[in-house]
């Protein structure tokens, strides 16, 4: 979908369709661009509001027509909701609900008003990004395996985005192209977690990354079983060794030998499929499972958009990968591994898997003398149970990133919830016969599993541990009905987010 930027009066655009967003309960001023569209198509849209049949709620739709009265063919009206509820991620909402609506109904070439009366103070440059993220998150779709297409699929050739009086166009032209590369990266996450395990092994994941590389400029390593029995990674080895399908563990760098930048290590644990291993997960449901990659697919996704954005940052995406079955070499509830740090394991669920191959990954991380360390991953039940499908948990060991995260989750839309972290967790996660145990039992899974992550966290001078953020993704990788601008599946949660995060964080310097 090509999305352009044009300058004019909304209801003189030669399209299909036009989308006007409403406020509830608005109060229209005597030239705006909703009346003049009214007083054209002779009173039909205040007829509408006045029977009740629009209300202007969020993510509300109307298609109304035209008559030949304008240009378009079809204006479609969306509720952007009450005024002083509005926020970026409502236009991401209304963005996605109303270009799905358009695809629906045939329209090929849709305009869509920008800027409009009373939207709170967003810059032209914030509104059009979300716009654009909307918009072309929405359209994903993840259908490469169905041998009949959906007719529809082909969807809407030009969007454009009307800035009635021409004050914001290079504003808007560069939201968009930042919110192009955003939402690709994460429809590139999206495309990685909904691949199914027999199609995506670890081994295809680690090609895939390093294709990536090599069409975004990104320094890529990608270390093969041997490489990793050299290193002494029997964490994620241990994960491995019941699968017949070989692990890898891939880097990938950005502006690499830039360490004046400012050094960011972002780990995601992709288990490309999770059976739970010996401690076997019950078969309902379980092909959901193929999603317990979605953590590194996001960090690879958040690789791409870094190297297209060019941030002014040295990043490193650090992905474990690896199945985890119960084949005859399994690993076993009671054995002790010796993890890349020296740190020993025992292990009392095979079903914590994730935390063992990013104990590895954060351990590695030291090499680069990071600055900052975040890992993302599909890590708890517990997470889900905690915080349902509308946040995802975050726990760390340094307030001023925990802080910038949580002010990137309300810009991107993938808000973050804070969990405790508290010494006094760690007490659950103590072993009789090693230096940690994988599980610590039932209350506070979340908590736990950040408890032990933190354990392999490299350390700095004085002793102090790398400043760290954990997000756990297990309620928000992957969704089970369609959304206003995401589909069932797969999100690409963490791609957003993180991106914002690193904006952010290269802003403050």
């Amino acid at each position: 979908m090509d999305i352009k930027i044009k300058k004019g009066c909304i209801e003189k655009q030669d399209v299909d369709g036009i989308i006007l967003g409403m406020f509830e309960k608005e109060k229209w001023k005597s030239k705006s661009a909703i009346t003049r569209l009214d007083n054209l198509l002779g009173g039909l849209i205040k007829d509408m509001v006045k029977s009740g049949e629009f209300k202007g709620k969020i993510n509300e739709v109307v298609t109304l027509p035209t008559r030949g009265d304008i240009p378009a063919r079809r204006v479609i009206l969306v509720g952007l909701g009450k005024k002083n509820e509005f926020k970026l991620d409502s236009i991401r909402q209304v963005s996605g609900k109303s270009t799905n609506e358009a695809r629906r109904i045939g329209l090929k070439r849709v305009a869509v008003l920008l800027t409009g009366d009373g939207i709170k103070g967003f810059s032209v440059n914030s509104m059009s990004r979300a716009y654009a993220e909307g918009a072309l998150l929405s359209i994903y779709k993840f259908d490469r395996y169905k041998t009949e297409k959906d007719d529809t699929q082909d969807g809407i050739k030009e969007l454009w985005l009307i800035d009635e009086y021409g004050r914001g166009l290079e504003e808007a032209k560069d939201g968009v192209k930042v919110g192009r590369i955003i939402a690709e990266s994460a429809n590139f996450a999206r495309d990685l977690a909904n691949q199914p395990a027999n199609e995506l092994p670890p081994v295809k994941l680690a090609d895939a990354a390093r294709r990536l590389a090599r069409e975004c400029g990104l320094a890529s390593m990608i270390f093969d079983e041997r490489k990793l029995k050299k290193l002494k990674m029997n964490a994620l080895l241990g994960v491995a060794q019941g699968s017949d399908e070989p692990p890898r563990f891939i880097i990938l760098e950005y502006n690499k030998g830039e360490k004046k930048k400012g050094t960011v290590v972002l780990a995601g644990k992709a288990i490309t499929f999770d059976s739970g291993g010996i401690s076997l997960k019950p078969s309902e449901k379980m092909e959901e499972m193929k999603y317990d990659k979605s953590g590194g697919s996001a960090i690879i996704g958040v690789m791409r958009a870094v190297a297209l954005l060019r941030l002014p940052l040295h990043v490193i995406g650090l992905i474990p990968a690896t199945e985890n079955l119960p084949g005859g070499s399994a690993l076993k509830p009671g054995d002790v591994l010796k993890s890349f740090s020296g740190k020993t394991i025992e292990i009392i669920s095979t079903d914590a898997e994730g935390r063992l191959i990013l104990a590895d990954a954060l351990s590695y991380a030291d090499r680069f003398k990071p600055d900052a360390i975040i890992d993302i991953a599909t890590l708890t039940g517990a997470c889900v149970i905690a915080l349902g499908h509308n946040a995802t948990g975050i726990l760390g060991n340094d307030e001023g990133l925990l802080a910038l995260f949580k002010e990137a989750g309300e810009r991107s839309g993938e808000r973050v919830w804070e969990l405790p972290l508290w010494k006094e967790y760690d007490e659950q996660i103590k072993s009789d016969i090693a230096d940690v145990k994988n599980v610590g039992g039932r209350p506070a899974g979340t908590i736990t599993g950040a408890a032990f992550l933190k354990k392999f966290l490299p350390d700095l001078a004085g002793g102090r541990k790398t400043p760290w953020a954990h997000l756990d993704i297990a309620g928000t990788a992957w969704k089970e009905k369609e959304g206003p601008y995401l589909s069932k599946g797969a999100t690409g949660v963490g791609v957003r987010l993180l991106v914002q995060f690193l904006m952010d964080y290269a802003d403050k310097g």
